[in-house]
């Protein structure tokens, strides 16, 4: 279906975005039952891991996450770690998805900032069109609507960025810090930053 390529390595099973991982097969199929077209089947994962998979921090819930089929297994994980079973979930229905990131305050629209993580698939027709799986809450209402994106944060503050790369893998500080603390607390306070190159000295 997809010549390009440039997308190969978005429909590949990684250490990270494990598709081939039973488990996530098994749930990727399921979610594309009956659907054939790529738009309901991205709706229908989509909705799934933003409304049924709880944000580690919205619901307080450990283990911390990374890999998808842990998020799968214990239906909790972070924006970067949903964002990798959605892109595990619709990689294995041969749709190429990739992680993007929007660097964003962490409270009251000031410094510090963080990294936040989300998804891009590729429409065909299209290109790239951002989807964020974080899930919704007061304030927030992220939808699969093509062609308008509707993602969970806007750009507001000065510093914050929607970073323009498609990255087919995390970026490696987001994955250091799921790996190496142990709880949504920890994570909380250690939250991954990258520097942007207008800021750089």
């Amino acid at each position: 279906m997809y010549e390009h390529i440039e997308l190969k390595e978005y429909l590949v099973s990684s250490e990270y975005i494990d598709w081939q991982t039973p488990v996530v097969l098994e749930k990727a199929k399921a979610l594309a039952e009956g659907l054939s077209q790529p738009e309901d089947i991205i709706r229908k994962c989509f909705a799934f891991v933003r409304d049924e998979i709880k944000h580690s921090w919205d619901y307080k819930l450990n283990p911390v996450t990374c890999k998808a089929s842990d998020v799968l297994l214990h239906g909790t994980g972070y924006c970067y770690a949903k964002s990798h079973l959605l892109a595990a979930l619709l990689r294995a229905n041969n749709i190429p998805t990739g992680l993007c990131y929007q660097r964003l305050t962490i409270h009251d629209d000031q410094p510090p900032f963080c990294l936040h993580g989300l998804n891009a698939v590729f429409l065909e027709g299209m290109g790239w069109y951002r989807i964020d799986p974080r899930g919704n809450k007061q304030g927030v209402d992220a939808q699969f609507c093509p062609p308008v994106e509707k993602l969970a944060f806007p750009i507001i503050s000065q510093g914050e960025a929607d970073l323009p790369e498609v990255w087919a893998e995390p970026l490696p500080q987001v994955v250091m810090v799921l790996a190496q603390y142990q709880t949504v607390e920890e994570v909380a306070e250690n939250l991954p930053d990258i520097v942007l190159l207008n800021e750089r000295n």
